[in-house]
């Protein structure tokens, strides 16, 4: 790959540092779509020696890339996002990962193939992650910013995720410790 290659990447990702998620931060201001997929790729390096029988560096990598489809489509709350608008990512995603360089464009490819496919551990810990960083998230931002239907989905939303790990399923029961307490403390 030429430098200018690698720079239009990078250009290209930096459109998730604007790109604003439906969560707002422990202050309220709305979080980009780059801080949340920064946070889950540190939650993945974190579970580092949870999880030594995973290439957890294979899980950090699917963590900074999941969401790249967004600089294309903006991001779209999970309750709200249909089969059309993740046909619509997918193939602008896709046309954009055709036109990379051959090894990073093959490099993307078997990533986003594993983690569709939800067949290896750390596909499905990458999906965890996703998904427990987004309850995490709403459990630090003011109540006042949450969308009714929020307070029944962070009671249930991901458990079926983690059910494949102990482990996880331990970090979602203490998570929702947490928005059970904010939910009797700051409703």
């Amino acid at each position: 790959m030429d430098t200018r290659e690698y720079l239009n990447i990078l250009h290209t990702a930096e459109r998730l540092k604007d790109t604003p998620r439906h969560c707002t931060t422990s202050n309220g201001r709305i979080e980009s779509v780059a801080e949340h997929s920064w946070r889950i790729s540190l939650m993945a390096f974190l579970l580092r020696h949870e999880f030594s029988d995973v290439n957890i560096d294979k899980v950090v990598d699917m963590c900074l890339i999941h969401d790249l489809g967004e600089c294309f489509t903006g991001d779209i709350p999970t309750f709200v996002k249909t089969d059309s608008d993740r046909q619509t990512e997918d193939d602008l995603l896709n046309q954009w990962v055709e036109k990379l360089p051959a090894e990073i464009s093959k490099d993307f490819k078997d990533l986003y193939k594993e983690m569709e496919a939800q067949e290896t551990k750390e596909s499905k810990i990458y999906k965890a992650l996703d998904k427990l960083e987004a309850l995490i998230q709403h459990n630090e931002s003011p109540i006042n910013t949450w969308s009714e239907n929020e307070y029944e989905l962070n009671k249930t939303y991901a458990f079926n995720t983690v059910e494949f790990s102990e482990w996880l399923t331990e970090l979602r029961k203490e998570i929702l410790k947490d928005t059970l307490e904010k939910i009797e403390t700051e409703k």
